[in-house]
């Protein structure tokens, strides 16, 4: 019986190793071979979608949300026209309704969303020519082509304004001997639109400091 070579097992073992790196090589070549003759190298996210596969894929994408568009903002309307053709508006507020300088008159005018129209709402302030003290707030709503009182204020002072889609009216609080310049403080009063009408959503108090104004002379040194 022929004795056992012991380094049978280790030539076994080399030849084993060599006949795997030859596959392996093997193996890449065909890989890069496969990628010159595309011209377009290897894909790393797979194979590229056909044009109506590529088509499909993205009409099955959730679309993002778009938010709706805000009323478009209409020319600008003639508040004075508007204000005294208005039977809401008291007499008085029409009858001092005049121009300051030349054809210029004491009003303000905004434009914004308030009561989620169509069109965008128009926010009046009327003041007076001296001192600018607001003696009429009035907001108008668009309906069927023409504008329709929806809010008015008339207790002087008084001023309107739009923020973030509320009303925000703003009245002065004046004490006695209180000059024009310098109230005692204020009330802010924030409407929304509910269904057909405004309601209130908040008051807010505000006291002014005396010392601020000049109102109040510093004590004399003894």
């Amino acid at each position: 019986m022929r004795g056992l070579d012991p380094e049978a097992p280790r030539a076994r073992g080399v030849r084993k190793a060599v006949i795997t790196a030859a596959a392996v090589l093997a193996a890449l070549g065909l890989s890069v071979s496969a990628c010159g003759t595309g011209g377009t190298g290897a894909r790393d996210e797979g194979p590229a979608l056909s044009d109506s596969a590529a088509g499909s894929a993205r009409d099955a994408a959730p679309s993002s949300s778009v938010p709706a568009p805000a009323p478009a903002t209409p020319d600008r309307v003639d508040a004075v026209r508007m204000v005294r053709a208005d039977p809401g508006v008291s007499t008085a507020v029409k009858r001092d309704l005049k121009p300051c300088v030349g054809d210029e008159y004491p009003v303000d005018v905004s434009y914004g969303n308030l009561t989620g129209g169509s069109a965008a709402d128009v926010v009046i302030n009327v003041m007076t020519c001296g001192d600018a003290v607001g003696v009429g707030s009035y907001v108008y709503r668009e309906e069927r082509g023409a504008y329709k009182n929806v809010f008015r204020a008339e207790e002087p002072p008084v001023y309107a304004e739009i923020d973030r889609g509320d009303l925000v009216i703003t009245q002065q609080v004046y004490e006695k001997d209180d000059s024009v310049t310098y109230p005692s403080g204020e009330e802010v009063i924030t409407y929304r639109w509910t269904a057909t009408r405004f309601t209130e959503r908040a008051r807010t108090h505000n006291d002014y400091s005396k010392v601020v104004g000049g109102e109040s002379a510093a004590p004399a040194d003894q």
